[in-house]
């Protein structure tokens, strides 16, 4: 039975247990992700408090960490979500993200309502991958993917 998870001091106590488990084993997300049978992002994000595992995935990443039943149990409750406390992000990468769509933000919604209607893109229906690609000016570049089901509004 799903259960929903409103202190999320829980989660992220959970968080930081996790962490400090994937960092004393020296482990990737995406061997964490593989042990979870789940996408990287997802479980990743799991991991960090944001999506509830399924029970099979959630004993996977349990075992891998070296976590307690309650801990294993507490991946698979629904959080309360929401990673970023009230304000701008002081975080310089999350900031990046927050000045990203300071800056497109609108340009995005002009473009999605143009080419969809009415609507909202689902973050619950959704698809997250991050890849490093080699810059042909030099360097390296984050080619960041958001694909999410478009969801129109229905008048009522």
């Amino acid at each position: 039975m799903p259960h929903a998870q409103f202190d999320p001091t829980a989660r992220q106590a959970l968080a930081i247990t996790a962490v400090e488990a994937k960092i004393r084993k020296d482990l990737t997300w995406q061997q964490i992700a593989d042990a979870a049978g789940l996408s990287v992002a997802f479980t990743t994000a799991a991991v960090l408090g944001q999506h509830a595992l399924p029970e099979p995935a959630a004993q996977a990443v349990g075992e891998l960490l070296g976590l307690d039943a309650d801990v294993v149990a507490l991946l698979q409750t629904i959080p309360t979500r929401g990673s970023i406390p009230g304000g701008i992000p002081t975080d310089p990468t999350i900031y990046r993200f927050y000045e990203m769509l300071q800056v497109y933000g609108t340009t995005l919604k002009a473009l999605v309502h143009e080419q969809f209607g009415d609507g909202i893109i689902s973050a619950i229906n959704f698809k997250l991958d991050v890849k490093k690609v080699a810059d042909p000016e030099g360097g390296e570049r984050a080619v960041i993917t958001l694909d999410g089901k478009y969801l129109p509004t229905k008048p009522f």
